[in-house]
């Protein structure tokens, strides 16, 4: 059903004339019949997206299960069982159950926090049916309704144009542009882009001003946001570089593993043990090499950063992405609503004289002061107040102050026009009693032709009429300019300058209109503006800007040195997207910008050689912003892309990272993110990849202490089966290591805070193991040390004729014992652990105090000390024992001083 509004919506409906369009999609200015409504919407299918597949709680409780380290454990626990070992197996299957009911818990977690920001509202949309009017639910519209449109209605499909007054459309969803876009009803050329297609109003944008009529040609996935929406879903997530890492790391493992099991039952043959017990000493050798506990401890780190960012305003979608965000190496930001405001600011003021004013302050909030020559101007002249006046008059924003149940200002009316209010509001201009002083008693809407737009007031004065719209337009019609409270004839060595003057503040990426006033005039309907030729004074030029949001420098500037390489991808004009990023660090001297045009002129290779000189990408459409993405991807890069609108929804798909807004956002762009920006702050960006850089940082902490415990108990066992010992620590007492002592730490050893250097650093190659050449090197450090202390003891206490349960129970305490200072090595790569730092981390203490109560249980209670072959000995063992597996703990500090007088 739906593949016939594709087709249809295939056509360039722009380059038709209105009644054309009508005629070809089988209607008429009337609209449909409701009979013929009811059967298009069967026909064409409802007029909605289809809704996103939300998975399973059983798919993600079983998507928990696949992990190479997961299916070694399901290995070794099914040959135990098989040999009769119960205890052993369901241990290790509690294990894997326990990362599964965790990882899946925190995932639903996320899909909630997601739902939570969704929308529920219905939309209503306005249509002719049988030549009446009637409100119908936006999802009911079919292809030939007429649709009726006034200011702050959202446009419900994507239609033609057939008659409009002074229309003007809000598209930065879907095209980036920051300014509303006046419409007119002139067919177009076929190749005519997105965002210049006048006579079009699409699905997802709002009406801003103006009202009229325009005929569906397209609905639900046939329309230009449905057709991105099935981009998005095509895009094809790339893994993560965590995922990447494990899923290496696993191979690794299982192949070490089966490697040492077979080495282990070679060797035990050859000495003539048993094939039985030989099994189970191999499978204690591969269970002692898993770190049991690195899924769960991975599982909660992310966890745990999808709460610290969720306090920081980032609700994560996606567990792994915390540690992606951690690795991103370059950010693709959207600028619209992202790194700017989205609110229209008048920055200067140029009067005809040539004289400059700077206008402090950002978006609609009132709060700033009209500054000359760095110093604020405490009366303002009579020129510049005569001029805010004027911007009032001609003008029909409002602007509401803060009340107890919102405390923002609240704009009503067009973005430019919004920006005069408050900029006479900063002046000291109060627009209710202005507009009270003079009222309004005729005008001329703004018309997109003539750029135009005029007012009639009662001034003390008399009637008078004020023009405001392009400097080109308002000069022509000018016979003076006010300079000084005088009006000086204006000849066209007058104007040329004054042109120059709006082109200079236009090439400063800033939007120029200029304010005249006719003074003694009135406003004849059909003579239009061409009434007040040569007889418009000019109050002087006004500029204004969509400013960056003021903690976006801050946050680029902790990007740069984090080694992150912020670009904007935005569909505004080329110009205006290289001043902005300029101002915000973005655009560097000698960086490159392109717009949509030249980006499609570039081959791949030329892309690929040109890309990493490039800061701004402009007038960009969705596909392009798949290829820009792809492009970094290809050179290695980790991206995160971050936006709002619709049109960033492939991207944001695509990216390792897509970075959603949750105020502004669309819901397609949430929907195709990982991670949602709550508060629409791009620092809370910068703030989440500090976070997880944390995250990432603690997953390395925990591999080093998981893998150098693992690597120190099969070296142990080993060692001790060829020098003709019997194994130093039952399966059992391995188990009991590696999920209770261990345990309690790596969990607690992830909620370590910052260290502070996190954004010094530079990001985690894609290319970079799990286990980097800094951490081997500090294995080859303590695995030693671990061995020595505990095989050594083992050794000794054998030798001495103390009993063989003993000694085992000792070298099993011993080697808790070396974790726990461990513990304390991996807490930083260069910072001593002899210090009370570690009080900063309450939940390690208290995994530490709670691991030693349960060793005392394990050791000296009766009953457990059954399940774990373990016997009591006395407090002089315990002390030894402390001093023993110490050793570990200064070897490490030996190191880490070293590494200081290095670095200093």
């Amino acid at each position: 059903m739906q593949q016939a509004a594709e087709q249809d919506a295939q056509r360039p409906w722009h380059a038709l004339q209105g009644a054309e369009a009508v005629v070809a999609v089988d209607s008429d200015h009337g609209g449909l019949s409701v009979d013929e409504a009811r059967a298009r919407l069967v026909r064409f299918g409802p007029n909605a997206l289809p809704a996103p597949e939300s998975r399973s709680l059983l798919s993600v409780f079983v998507g928990q299960f696949k992990s190479p380290l997961i299916y070694l454990l399901f290995a070794a626990a099914g040959v135990a069982f098989a040999l009769g070992h119960t205890s052993d197996a369901i241990v290790i299957f509690i294990v894997v159950l326990l990362n599964a009911i965790i990882g899946a818990f925190q995932e639903g977690r996320a899909q909630r926090s997601m739902e939570a920001l969704r929308k529920l509202a219905t939309h209503n949309a306005r249509v002719v049916r049988g030549g009446q009017e009637a409100i119908v639910e936006a999802r009911e519209v079919v292809p030939g309704d007429v649709v009726v449109l006034e200011a702050g209605d959202a446009v419900p499909a994507d239609a033609r144009l057939l008659r409009g007054a002074a229309l003007q459309i809000a598209e930065a969803a879907l095209t980036g542009e920051s300014l509303p876009v006046a419409k007119d009803l002139l067919p177009l050329a076929p190749d005519t882009p997105l965002a210049d297609r006048r006579n079009m109003v699409y699905a997802g944008t709002h009406v801003t001003a103006g009202r009229a009529r325009a005929v569906v040609v397209a609905t639900g996935l046939a329309t230009e946001i449905g057709r991105i929406a099935a981009l998005a879903g095509s895009a094809k997530e790339p893994r993560t570089p965590l995922e990447q890492r494990i899923a290496q790391f696993g191979r690794y493992i299982m192949i070490a593993a089966a490697v040492i099991f077979v080495a282990v039952i070679g060797m035990g043959l050859l000495r003539g043990m048993a094939l039985g017990p030989t099994i189970m000493v191999g499978i204690s050798q591969v269970v002692g090499m898993i770190p049991e506990g690195l899924p769960v401890a991975m599982t909660i780190a992310l966890a745990v950063g999808v709460q610290r960012m969720a306090r920081r305003r980032a609700v994560v979608r996606r567990l792994a992405a915390v540690e992606t965000l951690g690795s991103t190496t370059v950010i693709c930001s959207d600028k619209t609503g992202t790194l700017t405001r989205n609110e229209m600011t008048v920055t200067a003021i140029v009067l005809p004289g040539g004289r400059e004013l700077t206008v402090t302050g950002a978006g609609y909030a009132p709060e700033g002061r009209i500054v000359e020559d760095g110093r604020a101007l405490e009366a303002l002249p009579e020129d510049v107040l005569a001029l805010l006046e004027a911007a009032v008059l001609c003008n029909d924003a409002q602007l509401h102050g803060p009340t107890d149940s919102e405390p923002r200002w609240m704009p009503i009316g067009d973005p430019t026009e919004v920006a005069l209010v408050t900029l006479g509001i900063k002046g000291g201009v109060v627009p209710a009693v202005l507009r009270e002083r003079e009222p309004r008693r005729a005008e001329i809407p703004f018309d997109s032709g003539a750029k135009l737009m005029a007012t009639q007031h009662d001034s003390p004065g008399g009637a008078r009429v004020v023009i405001k719209g392009a400097p080109e337009m308002i000069l022509e019609l000018c016979r003076a300019a006010r300079s000084d409270g005088h009006d000086v004839v204006l000849d066209d060595e007058g104007r040329r300058a004054l042109r120059d003057i709006a082109d200079g503040m236009a090439a400063r990426a800033l939007r120029v209109l200029a304010i005249g006033v006719v003074e003694g005039a009135e406003i004849e309907g059909s003579a239009g503006f061409e009434a007040f030729r040569g007889r418009v004074t000019l109050l002087g030029l006004l500029g204004q800007i969509d400013p960056p949001r003021l903690e976006v420098k801050e946050a680029v500037a902790r990007c740069r040195a984090a080694g992150i390489r912020p670009v904007m991808v935005t569909g505004d004009h080329k110009a205006t997207g290289h001043a902005i990023a300029t101002d915000l660090g973005i655009a560097r001297e000698g960086d490159g910008v392109v717009d949509g045009r030249e980006l499609e002129a570039m081959s791949e290779a030329e892309l690929a050689e040109r890309i990493a000189g490039i800061s701004v990408f402009a007038r960009v459409h969705p596909a392009q912003k798949l290829r820009i993405v792809d492009a970094y991807q290809q050179r290695g890069e980790v991206v995160a892309m971050t936006g709002d609108g619709v049109n960033d929804a492939p991207a944001l798909v695509k990216a390792d990272v897509g970075v959603a807004m949750g105020i502004t956002g669309t819901e397609v762009a949430k929907e195709s993110s990982k991670i949602v920006i709550a508060d629409d702050n791009f620092a809370t960006i910068v703030a989440a990849v500090e976070e997880g850089r944390i995250v990432y940082r603690n997953i390395k902490k925990t591999v080093l202490l998981l893998f150098s415990t693992s690597a120190a108990e099969v070296a142990v066992l080993l060692l001790a089966m060829l020098l003709g010992y019997p194994a130093p620590f039952a399966a059992v007492q391995i188990l009991w290591n590696n999920l209770v002592t261990e345990g309690l730490i790596t969990i607690n050893l992830i909620m370590e805070p910052a260290e502070g250097d996190e954004m010094r650093r530079p990001p985690i190659s894609r290319a970079e193991p799990l286990l980097t050449r800094i951490l081997l090197t500090r294995m080859a450090f303590m695995v030693p040390a671990i061995v020595v202390s505990t095989l050594g003891w083992f050794v000794v206490r054998t030798a001495s004729g103390v009993p063989e349960d003993q000694v085992r129970t000792e070298t099993f305490t011993l080697l808790a014992i070396c974790e726990w200072y461990n513990v304390l090595n991996c807490r930083s790569e260069t910072k001593s652990a002899l210090t009370l730092d570690v009080l900063k981390n309450g939940w390690l203490v208290g995994g530490l105090v709670v691991g030693n109560l349960l060793q005392i249980a394990v050791v000296f209670w009766e009953p457990l000390g059954r399940v774990f072959y373990t016997v009591p000995f006395g407090f002089p063992v315990v002390l030894a024992l402390g001093l023993v597996g110490s050793l570990v703990l200064w070897v490490e500090e030996l190191r880490k001083l070293l590494v200081r007088r290095r670095g200093s």
